[in-house]
């Protein structure tokens, strides 16, 4: 059984690079599917397992990939003839398999791309993705597990209003609309930093998108766009979960890559507790002097407290004094990492959408299981500063968006090991 291995209770002191961000570089990926023309370099390409998937499925569509990890570079050539389908092989291991979809049908006019994979959180519906597809003039059916979507015409731009600010429908959408006849108006958008990221480049390949960042987006269709060179912005997620590796065991840590604006709600809330952060160039330094001050969390779309750091924060929070309630809104069932926590002892009840944390809990060392992505990062953090020894299995989720974390942290003085077996 592969796990991390983790003697808590090391200070950790020291720099540390953040990797490319794994949810800018899934869409931008798939995005190069939309160049008839050239060959498209992405750079600060994290070695992941989900890149790995998103370049087989882009495989599987007849476009050349190459993957450098040691550069940390992607090179895709999707100027051939492209097949429509994506197939359940590699869909099914990953929900970001679906934005082949809006390129595909960009390109062809028609795709078959199999139900999407990916964390078990929640629902996670894609409704959004369909309707927007819908509205530019696409007809979608579903059988036998496969989403099938075509367009006689093309693709006519319009005015679609998003139910719910949809990280990857809105994606989707863009890069349908990008090669799409006329101007599209896209309302109620997510404003993630990812999105700006994929307009960019977009842009930087002959694209017209404006608004990225802002809840409505403008893209005016063009009739082709060509290959180019690209870097994928820093992961944010990473950045905080080292910011919070820095604050738990409260150390000393410089964090390259850290972007304020990319993680404001984030960087408030630890400035609440009475974190102290030192904010640099493209870099922010975590140090602790006093007693950490009890905080609430709500999660929510983008700019708001993002999900995919409430379990790296209830690990911290685990270790201030005080009632602290963390609220999840985005996802239903992500607390399951809670159960987990309790096996060290943490002292937590669940109320529905509502986690309650009662005092400063004397987290001690235990065999945890990874239950996703996020909750694996959440269950090493705790171990850092838990009595004894942590032992975190189901290492597939950290893979999944994590480059080598344990190997980070052990640079900074951490008594952290991996063990494959």
């Amino acid at each position: 059984m592969d796990m991390i291995e983790i003697n808590g209770g090391n200070r950790l002191t020291g720099e540390v690079k953040v990797s490319g961000a794994k949810n800018a570089v899934l869409p931008v990926l798939t995005a190069s599917l939309l160049a008839s023309k050239g060959v498209s370099k992405l750079m600060n390409v994290p070695a992941l397992s989900d890149v790995e998937t998103i370049n087989n499925v882009i495989s599987t569509l007849n476009a050349d990939v190459s993957y450098n990890k040691e550069e940390e570079s992607v090179t895709v050539d999707a100027t051939k003839q492209l097949n429509e389908e994506a197939p359940y092989e590699y869909v099914s291991k990953m929900r970001a398999s679906i934005l082949v979809m809006g390129p595909l049908l960009a390109r062809l006019g028609h795709a078959k791309v199999a139900l999407p994979g990916g964390c078990a959180i929640g629902s996670r519906p894609i409704e959004q993705h369909i309707k927007g597809f819908q509205e530019l003039g696409a007809d979608i059916h579903m059988d036998g597990g496969f989403i099938y979507a075509s367009t006689e015409n093309g693709l006519k731009g319009t005015t679609i209003h998003l139910d719910f600010p949809s990280v990857g429908a809105t994606q989707n959408i863009i890069m349908a609309a990008s090669l799409a006849d006329g101007k599209t108006v896209l309302e109620n958008v997510a404003r993630e930093p990812e999105i700006v990221d994929l307009a960019n480049y977009i842009n930087e390949m002959g694209g017209n998108v404006t608004g990225a960042g802002t809840d409505t987006i403008i893209i005016h269709g063009v009739d082709e766009l060509h290959g180019v060179e690209h870097a994928i912005i820093p992961d944010r997620i990473e950045a905080g979960t080292l910011l919070i590796a820095g604050a738990i065991t409260r150390g000393d840590v410089l964090v390259n890559g850290a972007i304020k604006e990319h993680m404001t709600s984030l960087v408030y809330k630890l400035e609440e507790m009475g974190v102290n952060l030192d904010y640099q160039d493209d870099a922010i330094r975590v140090t602790v002097e006093d007693e950490l001050k009890p905080v609430d969390i709500k999660t929510l779309p983008h700019p708001g407290f993002p999900t995919d750091m409430q379990s790296q924060m209830m690990a911290l929070l685990l270790t201030a004094e005080g009632h602290k309630v963390v609220t999840e809104t985005v996802f239903e069932n992500r607390f399951m990492h809670v159960g987990e926590f309790k096996r060290m002892n943490a002292k937590i009840t669940v109320e529905g959408r509502s986690a309650k944390i009662e005092g400063k809990s004397q987290l001690q060392g235990a065999q945890v299981k990874a239950t996703d992505l996020r909750a694996a990062a959440a269950l090493i953090l705790a171990g850092l500063v838990a009595d004894g020894k942590t032992q975190v299995t189901e290492l597939k989720h950290l893979d999944r968006g994590y480059v080598d974390l344990h190997g980070k942290l052990n640079a900074l003085g951490a008594d952290i090991r991996r063990i494959d077996n």
